[in-house]
């Protein structure tokens, strides 16, 4: 009488192996996901600052910043009333290209703000940072800020957490 071994794995050797590979998968998701939030909120800190950078050559150009409506730039082309939408339009003149196409929030249920004070002396450019854990988030806190103008919002029922102001001014001015 001959006997056989047999050969493969146990059911307890499975459930470990399949158990590994789960803890392993999750692991690697969240690191996914991590990055992405990371990379958008790179991205964000990035538009703002080349927004600004427009901005500043739009106020050496004219002494003042341009009108805002909504949250939106005004000067779509700037010798119209044409609110700038975020994504699309170029924030122009007839001579110069402050920007060929206002640059969008990465994720599509967020958006920038932008709003003028001080007779168009300042401004405000406001975005949703979603790493909680950002350094650069107003006063180093990513939470609500009830203490910023009344009707900024980085989309609908979205604080706005991170802001780059003219030299002349606060968020929460």
């Amino acid at each position: 009488m001959k006997k056989y071994k047999i050969l493969g794995f146990t059911l307890v050797e499975l459930l470990i192996v399949v158990s590994i590979l789960g803890i392993l998968a999750t692991i690697g998701l969240f690191t996914f996901n991590s990055a992405q939030t990371r990379g958008r909120d790179s991205q964000r800190k990035s538009d703002l600052k080349q927004i600004v950078s427009a901005l500043e050559l739009y106020y050496s150009d004219y002494g003042s910043y341009p009108l805002a409506t909504n949250g939106n730039i005004i000067g779509c082309p700037s010798t119209t009333s044409t609110s700038c939408t975020w994504g699309t339009g170029s924030f122009s003149d007839a001579t110069t290209v402050y920007f060929k196409v206002l640059p969008k929030d990465p994720k599509s249920n967020y958006s920038y703000y932008y709003r003028t004070i001080n007779s168009e002396q300042g401004f405000q450019l406001f975005a949703k940072l979603e790493n909680q854990e950002d350094p650069n988030c107003i006063n180093n806190n990513c939470g609500t800020h009830s203490d910023l103008p009344a009707g900024v919002v980085c989309g609908s029922g979205i604080s706005c957490n991170f802001a780059l102001t003219s030299p002349n001014t606060t968020p929460f001015e």
